[in-house]
C-alpha cells in the first residue's frame, strides 16, 4: 500500500498532526452529508482508546481499499464518527467505535439532531484488534457515544438503516412482539455494546427488529430492560431507550408489571401510565441540563390508546428501587401522594426518552394487588401467572396501538 500521509485538523480548522494511511487507525472515506465531518474522500483518526482524534482530506492513495471492500486479512474493523454539539449543547449520538468483526464495512446511519431526519455516515476503517466492550459505569464513557455503538451493531445485524418505534417488553407483555409483525431479526443482547444478558425470570435475553404490520416501518422490540436493583447504574437501566433514540426511534412504548392500588383493578388488567413519582433519588440526566417533564407520557398516544380499547383506565406510576416488594406502609405513603401503581422500573427511562425528544406511551399491566390492599402475600411466581392469563389481551393492545403510531 502506498503510505500516503493524511493532515487532521480539529473543530476549527487548526492541525493537529499527520498519521500515515498505514497506521492502524485511519478510518477512509469518512465523507458525510453536511452537518458531520467533511466532505466524499475526506478521513478520520482514532486513537489507541478507539476516540476520534482528527479529521481531514486524504492525499491520493490508489492502494486504498474502496467502503465496501473486504480484504480477508484483516481480522477486524470498526467505525467512527463525530458526534456533533446540539443547539442545547448535548452530543448527538453517532456511530462510534464498534468492534464489527472481519473485514471492511461501510455505510451505516446516524441520528440527525433534531425531529425524525437522518444522515448517512459512510466510512471504511482498519484496526488491528478488538475494541474493548464498554464499561457504563465509568465516568469517563460518553453514554451517547456507547448508544450510537449500539445502534450501528443493530443496523448491520438487521440490516436496517433505522427503526421507527421501540418497546420495552415488561413482565407480561412478552408476546406483544409475536402480534406486532414479522420478526425480521433476533439480535442478543450480549452481542450489543453496552448491553446484557436477561437477569430476571420471565424476561428474554434478545431485541428483535419487527416489521409494524405492512406499512414499511420497523418497530425495535426489547425483550428485557436492566433495572436499577440490579447495581450496574443508572446509564445502563437508560441505555436501551438511548440506544433506539441512536437508532431513529421517535417513539417508544414502555411497558411493566406492577401492583395495583385500586382494588377494581384485578390481576390482568392494563392501565395507561398518566405520569410517575420517582422514588429511587437517581436522574439519567447529568449535569445541568434540565428537562420538562410536563405531559411526559403523551396524551396524543394515551387517546390512540383508548381508540382501541375503550376501558383502558389511567394512573399515576410510582417507581421503588426494589428488588424488595414495598411494604403496606409504603404502599399507603404511594397511595397518599397520589400513587395508582407501584413498580420497580419505567420512571428513569421514561425522563432519558424525553430527553432524546422521543413521545412516551405507558401501559402497565397489574399482576397483584399491592401489598395491604390484598390479604394474599406477594410473588414473582404470581406476577408471571398473571402476565400469561393476560399475554392475549395486552398484545393485541400494543400491536394495535403500534400500528396506528
Amino acid at each position: 500500500m502506498v503510505a500516503a500521509a493524511y493532515t487532521f485538523v480539529g473543530g476549527r480548522g487548526e492541525p493537529v498532526g499527520e498519521l500515515p494511511a498505514d497506521s492502524p487507525g485511519v478510518v477512509v472515506d469518512a465523507g458525510t452529508d453536511a452537518g458531520v465531518v467533511g466532505a466524499p474522500g475526506a478521513v478520520e483518526a482514532v486513537g489507541e482508546a478507539g476516540e476520534v482524534v482528527g479529521a481531514g482530506a486524504a492525499e491520493d492513495d490508489p492502494d486504498a481499499p474502496a467502503p465496501g471492500a473486504v480484504p480477508a486479512e484483516q481480522p477486524a474493523t470498526r467505525t467512527a464518527a463525530i458526534a456533533p454539539a446540539t443547539a442545547d449543547g448535548r452530543r448527538t449520538p453517532m456511530g462510534a467505535i464498534v468492534p464489527q468483526g472481519a473485514g471492511w464495512r461501510s455505510l451505516s446511519q446516524v441520528p440527525g439532531e433534531s425531529g425524525g431526519g437522518q444522515r448517512r455516515a459512510r466510512y471504511a476503517s482498519r484496526v488491528t484488534e478488538q475494541h474493548a466492550a464498554p464499561d457504563l459505569s465509568d465516568p469517563a464513557t460518553d453514554p451517547f457515544e456507547v448508544a450510537g455503538a449500539a445502534a450501528a451493531v443493530i443496523a448491520e445485524r438487521t440490516g436496517a438503516e433505522r427503526h421507527d418505534v421501540a418497546l420495552v417488553l415488561g413482565s407480561g407483555w412478552g408476546q406483544t412482539g409475536d402480534l406486532i409483525g414479522e420478526t425480521l431479526a433476533t439480535i442478543d443482547n450480549a452481542d450489543v455494546p453496552g448491553f446484557a444478558k436477561a437477569a430476571v425470570e420471565g424476561h428474554s435475553g434478545t431485541m428483535r427488529s419487527v416489521a409494524i404490520g405492512d406499512t414499511g416501518r420497523r418497530a425495535l422490540v426489547y425483550g428485557t430492560r436492566t433495572h436499577f436493583y440490579e447495581g450496574r447504574g443508572v446509564r445502563a437501566v437508560v441505555h436501551a431507550v438511548r440506544t433506539a433514540a441512536a437508532a431513529g426511534c421517535r417513539t417508544i412504548v414502555l411497558t411493566n408489571g406492577c401492583g395495583g392500588l385500586n382494588p377494581a383493578w384485578a390481576p390482568g388488567t392494563p392501565v395507561l401510565i398518566r405520569d410517575h413519582i420517582n422514588l429511587t433519588a437517581h436522574s439519567p440526566i447529568e449535569g445541568a441540563n434540565f428537562v420538562d417533564l410536563t405531559d411526559l407520557y403523551s396524551p396524543r398516544l394515551r387517546d390512540l390508546a383508548r381508540e382501541v380499547d375503550g376501558d383502558l383506565d389511567e394512573g399515576v406510576y410510582v417507581q421503588f428501587r426494589g428488588p424488595h416488594y414495598e411494604t403496606p406502609a409504603e404502599v399507603q405513603m404511594a397511595r397518599t401522594i397520589g400513587g395508582d401503581l407501584v413498580g420497580m422500573s419505567t420512571t428513569l427511562e421514561a425522563i432519558a426518552a424525553r430527553q432524546a425528544g422521543m413521545e412516551v406511551l405507558g401501559i402497565s399491566l397489574v399482576t397483584n394487588l399491592a401489598a395491604g390492599i390484598s390479604e394474599q402475600p406477594l410473588s414473582h411466581a404470581e406476577v408471571i401467572e398473571a402476565g400469561q392469563a393476560a399475554a392475549g389481551r395486552c398484545g393485541r393492545l400494543l400491536a394495535a396501538v403500534v400500528a396506528t403510531i
